[in-house]
Parts: structure tokens; sequence; C-alpha cells
């Protein structure tokens, strides 16, 4: 329905509103008619007993009659030099009902006069007062009856309303073809470029390009065309992110293989009597254990989701020690402190396999941080508790994380600590501590350094998988 739409319900707005004041106007024009009805009536009197006055009054009941029907009224006194005449007579039908007096009626007096009129249908006789033209006297006066002055209203009224209606009619298609041009098509254009980006909305050359001249369509039309920009990128993202899963879950099928086999190998060789292969092959077959629960999380990660984390009773230290130990061997170049502050009974509930995977990736990052800036550091990892809470700090003397990484902290492939990074550490090393129950915070970070914290709580039961962002 026409109704149902922008433009036709401003059409039909605007006739209402422009017969609205045609209703304002009508009224006091109403009121000017019926005066000037008045005083026509009142100067056609006056004429008729001037032309009595030139004969001497020497006229017949005939003429006299046909003067006072000509006038329309009934009768007409004249004042002249202080003294009330009356020129011309007739028989009046009934009593006099109501005088009005012209001389000294307002507005309001005569607007409501004038309703009052178009509301009574009954014919009165009514008595007119008002001053003659031409300085014919001090006062004329007549008596006449309402019905004509009626009907002239009401005939003037319906010429109005008439022409109230014509004018609002044009005036309203006037306004509806400005809106149809300026605002209604705009709309549909933007419409109809919405549903044009739905259907492909990877597609860049879908984004609209704002054209509006009005200036509130065309912020409408720019703001549209940012979000349609932002969510073509986000969606080319989650695209990549996609395929770069599913090849990442390839390859770490078939390298968990590989590490299977290697695993064996590794194994056979702790029964070597060598003492240096003695000494290193337990290290060897934590490493490639690890190397394999890593491809399987991996694994895991693709199918959106992380492992639960089994939760036992494990000593900080040792893992602490453990991590240390690995990133030592990979900072042998570097001139890199690493201090361990950790009290050795300091025991807590977590998943090891899963807590040295978030101690890892927090040292690696530090441990990168300070390499790249080319000069000596320090790597502190402390470890406390309260009464309701296990904290982890792990702090480097590194240049401190860029505004990027701190913008999207913890988010895979934005939150990236350094140059060519993916992020993908933090991420998971929050999910995973998510899955404790607990959160990884960035205390603080700037030119002196960066501390992250561990918080695990103590009366976390073991927790549901969290979904990977």
């Amino acid at each position: 329905m026409v109704l149902n739409s922008l433009s036709g319900r401003f059409l039909l707005l605007t006739i209402i509103f422009v017969m609205l004041a045609e209703v304002l106007i009508f009224v006091p024009s109403v009121a000017r008619f019926r005066e000037d009805f008045l005083l026509s009536r009142l100067e056609r009197a006056q004429i008729a007993s001037l032309a009595l006055l030139a004969t001497d009054e020497m006229i017949g009941p005939e003429l006299e009659a046909e003067l006072l029907e000509n006038a329309g009224v009934y009768n007409v006194v004249l004042r002249r030099d202080q003294a009330r005449e009356l020129v011309l007579s007739s028989p009046i039908p009934e009593p006099i009902s109501e005088s009005h007096d012209l001389r000294d009626a307002g507005p309001p007096r005569l607007v409501a006069d004038a309703l009052n009129r178009l509301a009574d249908p009954t014919p009165r006789i009514i008595r007119v007062i008002g001053e003659p033209v031409r300085e014919g006297g001090q006062l004329i006066e007549v008596t006449m009856n309402t019905a004509p002055l009626r009907a002239a209203m009401i005939e003037y009224g319906l010429r109005i309303l008439l022409l109230s209606a014509v004018i609002s009619v044009l005036t309203a298609l006037l306004l509806f073809l400005a809106v149809q041009r300026l605002l209604v098509l705009p709309i549909k254009r933007v419409v109809r470029a919405m549903q044009v980006y739905s259907e492909a909305p990877e597609d860049n050359r879908r984004i609209i390009v704002p054209r509006a001249s009005v200036r509130e369509l065309h912020e409408a039309e720019t703001t549209l065309q940012s979000l349609q920009t932002e969510l073509t990128a986000a969606l080319r993202q989650k695209e990549r992110l996609a395929q770069l899963g599913s090849a990442v879950a390839k390859i770490s099928h078939d390298l968990r293989n590989i590490l299977s086999t290697a695993q064996l190998f590794a194994d056979r060789m702790e029964g070597s009597e060598d003492p240096t292969v003695k000494r290193a092959a337990p290290k060897l077959v934590g490493s490639i254990s690890r190397a394999v629960n890593l491809c399987e999380t991996t694994l895991a990660f693709g199918r959106v989701q992380e492992p639960p984390p089994r939760l036992e009773r494990v000593a900080v230290a040792a893992i602490v020690a453990e991590a240390l130990e690995a990133e030592q061997l990979a900072a042998a170049d570097s001139e890199i402190e690493f201090v361990q502050e950790v009290p050795a009974g300091l025991i807590l509930r977590a998943d090891p396999e899963q807590l040295y995977r978030v101690l890892s990736n927090l040292m690696r990052n530090a441990r990168q941080a300070i390499a790249a800036q080319g000069q000596p550091g320090r790597i502190v990892i402390r470890a406390d508790e309260d009464e309701n809470t296990w904290t982890i700090e792990v702090s480097d003397t590194g240049p401190g994380l860029p505004p990027k990484a701190r913008e999207h902290l913890f988010q895979p492939f934005q939150g990236g600590t350094r140059k060519g990074g993916t992020g993908l550490g933090l991420a998971i090393s929050a999910e995973l501590v998510r899955g404790h129950g607990g959160r990884l915070d960035l205390v603080r970070t700037g030119a002196e350094g960066t501390v992250f914290a561990i918080r695990l709580p103590k009366g976390a039961t073991l927790v549901a998988a969290v979904p990977a962002q």
C-alpha cells in the first residue's frame, strides 16, 4: 500500500497539515466576510436613505419598499445633527433578537459572532449599527434577517474550503516529488547497495560509493562504506585463517607421524652405554614428546577447541626450570640473563604440559624481544600465592610491546609482539590459561620492559575447553 511507504505517508501528512493551516485561515476569513457583508448592507441602506432625503421625503410606500428590498433591510435609522430619525421603515416580522455594533468590534468578537452565526441555522432579526460613509451622519442603524447573511457565509466558506483542498493537494504533490527525488531515491539506492553487497560481501566491487548530495545521507553512505570495507577485510581474513588452519592441520598430521618414528629411535638411544647419549636422551625424548603433543593439540585447535586440561598437583619450580633450560640453549649467543625466583615447595593444580607451553611461549617472546634490540637483557620468572590465587609472573627488560600488539593482544595473527610474528603464541597461551579457569594479564609494558602474569584460582575445578578465538 502507498501509506506503508515513506513517500506515501509524507504525502498524507502534507495534505493534513496544509488543510489544518487552511482551516486556521478559514475562520478569520469568514469573520472578515461577515463584517464586509454587514458593512455593505449599511452602505446600501445609507444610499437608500439619501435617495429619500433628496426628494424631501416625498415618495410613495411602493418606492420605499423597493428601496428597503434593494438594501436588504427592514428599516433604516440615521442620526444627523444630534437627532435620531427613522428614515425608511417597513413591518418587522418578529422581534429583534440581538444587536451588533461594528464601530468598536475587535477581531475576537468578530470571529465569535461569525462562528455563532454559522452554528445557528434559525433565521433571526438583528440590529446592525455602524458609521455612515462620507460623513453622512453620526450613526446608521438597520434591522435585517440573518438568513441571507448565513447563506452567503456558507457559500463563501465552501469556496474557501475547495480552494484550500486544491492548494493542499498541489502542495503535497510538489513536496511528494521533491521527497522522492531528494530522500526516497537515495535511500532506495542505499538499500539496493546493501542488498547487492549481501549477495557477495567478499567482493570489493560491491562496496557502496558515497554519492548522495544531502549531507546526512552522504554521512550514512560513508559510514556504510567503512563498515562494508571492514567486514570484507574481516571475511577475507577469516577465509585465509580457515585455509591456513586446514593446511596446518594437514602438516601437523604428517609431522606427528614423522615425530612418532623419531620418538622410537630416541627411546632406543636411552639404552646406549655412551654417557653423553645417556644424558641427552631423556631431554631428546621429552622434546620429541612435546612436539608430538603440540601436533595433536594443533589438530585440536583446527577443530576450534583446545583439549580440556588434565589437572594434577605439580611443582612450579620444576616446570619453570625445564622451560628456562630450553630458552637458555636458544639464547646461547645472546647476553640474556635468566633468573628463577620460584619457591621450591610451591605446588599448584594445573596441566603440566599446558603450563609448560604457556611459560615457554611467554619466555620465548621475552627472549626474542630482548635479542631484537641487540643489547643485554634479563628475564625473571617469579611465583607466589595467596589465599585464593596462584600467580606466576614473567618479566623482561625488553623494549615493550608495540601499539598494534597492545591493541590486538591475545588475538591470533593480529597481536604479534615482533615484526613477522603471528601472535598465535599469546592467543594460545591465553586460551590455555582460560581453560584452567584463570586468566593471562598484561601487567605493564613500556621502555623499561614487559610483565605478564598467569593467575590460576585455587578453587578451580576441571574447566570445559574454551572455544578458540
